[in-house]
């Protein structure tokens, strides 16, 4: 069994924000474990970006219970812990969405342990493969953490 020291250093997928300001109860504890200092996200530029875009589609959310500044303040509470990475180094896995790419140069670029989302099936197919990070589930990391 591999020792992994908190706090654990994690990428967070879009969906896994979305997911907590729409009431997910994993994504909303990935959050909450980010807030009390077991999990530390890594933000940067490109992700930062699609947070915001992605907060501001009020499509998303007509059945959420968050209005767009309560969901500026989630996103403001996970970048009031993030740790800022810059990308120097594209990897490009060439992953089926290409817009997920800049997910895996950011772990990578921060020596991210885990890159928690969704959407598992779009990162399965790789030209390349990191086998320091893992990429999985947010069950995964709670099941971890508990």
């Amino acid at each position: 069994m591999v020792t992994i020291q908190l706090p654990i250093k994690v990428v967070i997928d879009t969906n896994i924000l979305v997911g907590a300001c729409l009431g997910s109860y994993q994504a909303n504890q990935i959050i909450a474990h980010c807030l009390s200092g077991q999990l530390q996200p890594v933000i940067g530029a490109s992700l930062l970006a699609e947070y915001e875009d992605v907060l501001s589609r009020e499509v998303i959310f007509v059945k959420g219970k968050l209005n767009l500044q309560e969901r500026y303040e989630v996103l403001d509470a996970v970048l009031s812990v993030a740790f800022w990475q810059r990308i120097y180094f594209i990897w490009r896995p060439n992953l089926i969405d290409e817009g997920d790419n800049h997910l895996i140069d950011l772990a990578i670029a921060s020596q991210a342990n885990y890159l928690i989302t969704y959407n598992l099936k779009d990162f399965r197919q790789s030209d390349l493969h990191f086998d320091s990070l893992t990429v999985c589930l947010p069950d995964t990391i709670l099941e971890y953490l508990s």
